[in-house]
């Protein structure tokens, strides 16, 4: 057992309070802490299927920043996002690595992405962005309820960091301002 002295230990406490400190001055957020972000915009509208996991995940997330609301119809959304491909239909899992019998040992699960933002101009503001998630999973044939159990659960965790990814990208959009253009007057030629 290691006794520290009252002054080392008041040291110790005091450099874990400055590091602690200088992280959370820099940004540094913990992955997974539900990190909340300031979207551009007003309103949004999410091009996924009511039903689709993600977007109820999306949706979620996009109103809890509190300042964001999400509108059912495109018209009425300052910035709209566009799903190219859907992570649902896209998902894949493929064998990884064989044992010595050539029976899977290992698969390697995907989730990808690929969306855009528009806003109600029609202007793009984000351009195509292509977000891959993969996560390897062992395999046991003896085990396979379970097995597919923890598959879920990768495919859950990958959706839950696929819509992070989405938020930190959509949050760092600077929506085009837009602008009144005023006829010029026209100049005088010189006389000469």
């Amino acid at each position: 057992m290691v006794i520290i002295s009252g002054k080392r230990r008041l040291a110790t406490i005091a450099l874990a309070a400055a590091l602690a400190g200088s992280l959370s001055a820099c940004g540094f957020h913990l992955r997974g802490d539900g990190g909340h972000y300031r979207l551009p915009f007003p309103a949004m509208y999410v091009g996924l299927p009511e039903s689709s996991p993600l977007a109820i995940d999306l949706k979620r997330n996009i109103r809890a920043n509190g300042s964001t609301e999400v509108v059912s119809d495109p018209k009425l959304a300052d910035g709209v996002i566009e799903v190219l491909t859907d992570p649902e239909k896209t998902r894949s899992k493929t064998i990884l690595s064989l044992n010595s019998n050539g029976r899977v040992r290992e698969y390697l699960l995907a989730y990808n992405i690929v969306f855009r933002v528009r806003d109600k101009l029609g202007n793009e503001l984000l351009a195509p962005t292509q977000i891959t998630l993969n996560r390897p999973i062992t395999f046991n044939e003896t085990q396979l309820l379970a097995k597919e159990q923890e598959e879920a659960l990768l495919y859950k965790d990958m959706q839950t960091d696929l819509v992070q990814q989405m938020m930190r990208r959509m949050a760092a959009i600077k929506p085009v301002a837009t602008m009144s253009w005023a006829p010029a007057t026209p100049v005088a030629a010189p006389k000469e």
